[in-house]
């Protein structure tokens, strides 16, 4: 039996219409040969920062050159004998790691790979004491150098390294970053074992495929010449000139036809072990998208409705991992397009199928850039938020505390005048775990099933300030957002300043705050005593 007989591509006619329509004008454009060719008019923006941004095409060529020194690289940390690799990065610097993380495992005789994007307090706790610092290797991933949470990470655990193994610790820590970054100055000063330069032409949502995705991967023991190779295959046939073969063509079109046919709220499922996918190709998607009142809004890990519940600003896209047990989506799949849902399906092999698959959602994105009239190489709202937030923990310098928060709203007033085609987007500021997992999925389904279907997000702070932060801010004001902090009873100092994780999370939570208010975004704020799963759903019983 075939994929179209598992799941027969039914498309609601006005989706197939303006699906058609995309492909058409993708190829009127000649989108393959000029995105190839680096032709940056494309798109809105700045065309020469465009050209900057473009590298990602030819990874294949760029990376393979690599292979031998990656595959050395993880032969000697096995060698070695670390037990854990703690990888530190936000954003496009981790997420990527994560799914490979995620569906490949841990090789036998490689170390555990751990990512760490969080600087609320207990995570970054919870963390250190689970590991042994000095059977450890720490892999700090930022292209620019300067961003603050991996900087600050970088510093508890080189004060942890230190104090523990002594003047040698640079030989636990390895660094992947552009050349001339601050990072690569401190590595080389402190000694790091490695410093991997990656090209400066590939760099932060679209970095899967280069060092900040294959140094990671080859430590979990994967080969780096297999996942480039699968890639090569998709990237050789996004190359073909004819839309309708291909693949990121075909499916950049779906998700633009399905925006201008109303549905907007790209809802992404996922088989068990693809669960991180998901998180990668919202940040993706997001970042990319989310810009001059536009945007796709990527709806991730939501629970399962009836196919009748979901609201009609809806698209669906299934990626399926060969081999995993996920009979439930498979009947949801079919059962919403027998609805009249527009669904596609991907099928995934294995961990070597994500270098197809990364590739394939990379095209897709730039091309539904070209076929919305959006940028999706810049993210000036990030931007907006990392500015922001530097003010409040400036302003926490010089007074000890933090500004006055103004204007909030009640959040039960906020949700109770919601309904598709907006969506309710939830933003903690807590340690993810299970246990919060599941409150929230109550609330989610729950607020789904009282508002029409409305679709929900959820995001983990400050992680999503990389993701969809730029969406919530630049995309269309169809978002009704519900903050969630709380206080932090064991806080963790930050050595070389005069505060702590918990003020930085505090003040990047507040940052946020103050960028969503000042472009008039509906916000409201709820604040927790600590992060007990008891105290947050009884917090959200009665919101919706």
């Amino acid at each position: 039996m075939t994929m179209s007989d598992l799941f027969p591509q039914n498309l609601p006619l006005e989706v197939a219409c303006a699906l058609d329509q995309c492909l058409v004008e993708l190829q009127s454009q000649k989108f393959s040969e000029r995105i190839h060719e680096h032709d940056a008019t494309l798109w809105p923006g700045d065309a020469n920062e465009i050209r900057q941004r473009l590298g990602w095409l030819h990874v294949y060529e760029t990376m393979m050159p690599h292979r031998d020194t990656l595959s050395s690289f993880a032969e000697q940390v096995r060698l070695h004998g670390f037990k854990n690799v703690v990888l530190i990065g936000m954003g496009g610097s981790s997420l990527g790691a994560e799914v490979l993380n995620r569906v490949s495992e841990t090789t036998a005789g490689y170390p555990k790979l751990h990512v760490l994007d969080s600087t609320v307090p207990s995570a970054v706790r919870a963390l250190t004491t689970s590991i042994d610092v000095e059977q450890t290797l720490f892999v700090v991933a930022s292209k620019s150098g300067g961003t603050l949470e991996p900087n600050l990470l970088y510093d508890h655990f080189w004060h942890e390294a230190v104090r523990q193994t002594g003047s040698g610790a640079g030989v636990q820590f390895v660094a992947i970053t552009d050349a001339g970054s601050s990072l690569e100055r401190l590595a080389r000063e402190r000694g790091f074992r490695n410093v991997f330069l990656n090209p400066s032409d590939i760099g932060g949502r679209f970095s899967v495929l280069s060092l900040f995705g294959l140094v990671p991967g080859v430590l979990l023991g994967l080969d780096p010449t297999q996942l480039l190779e699968h890639a090569h295959v998709m990237q050789k046939r996004c190359a073909t000139i004819h839309t309708i073969e291909n693949p990121g063509a075909w499916l950049g079109s779906y998700v633009a036809g399905c925006a201008r046919s109303g549905r907007d709220k790209l809802t992404i499922l996922t088989s068990p072990r693809l669960k991180s996918f998901g998180l990668w190709a919202e940040q993706l998607i997001a970042e990319s998208t989310g810009k001059e009142g536009k945007g796709i809004v990527p709806v991730t890990d939501e629970p399962l409705l009836p196919p009748t519940a979901y609201s009609s600003d809806r698209a669906f896209v299934y990626i399926r991992l060969r081999g995993d047990q996920c009979t439930d989506i498979d009947e949801h799949a079919l059962a919403l397009t027998q609805s009249g849902h527009p669904c596609t399906v991907l099928e995934i092999g294995n961990a070597y199928d994500l270098g197809n698959e990364f590739y394939r959602w990379e095209y897709a994105t730039a091309a539904v850039g070209a076929l919305l009239g959006i940028n999706p190489f810049d993210q000036p709202d990030v931007q907006r938020a990392k500015d922001a937030s530097t003010e409040m923990l400036q302003h926490y310098e010089t007074h000890r505390q933090f500004p006055a928060i103004q204007g909030l709203v009640v959040a039960e007033e906020l949700l109770h005048a919601a309904a598709p085609p907006d969506y309710v987007g939830i933003m903690a500021y807590l340690r993810q775990t299970p246990e919060l997992d599941e409150v929230f999925d109550s609330f989610r389904r729950r607020v789904s099933e009282n508002l029409g279907g409305i679709a929900t997000t959820l995001g983990y702070g400050p992680r999503f300030l990389h993701s969809t932060g730029q969406l919530h801010k630049g995309g269309p004001n169809r978002c009704i957002l519900l903050q969630i902090v709380c206080a932090h009873k064991n806080d963790v100092s930050i050595p070389g300043t005069n505060y702590s994780f918990g003020v930085v999370a505090d003040g990047q939570a507040l940052g946020d705050l103050h960028a969503l208010q000042s472009l008039n975004r509906r916000v409201a704020r709820i604040v927790l005593d600590d992060e007990d799963p008891a105290l947050l759903a009884q917090a959200l019983k009665h919101i919706a």
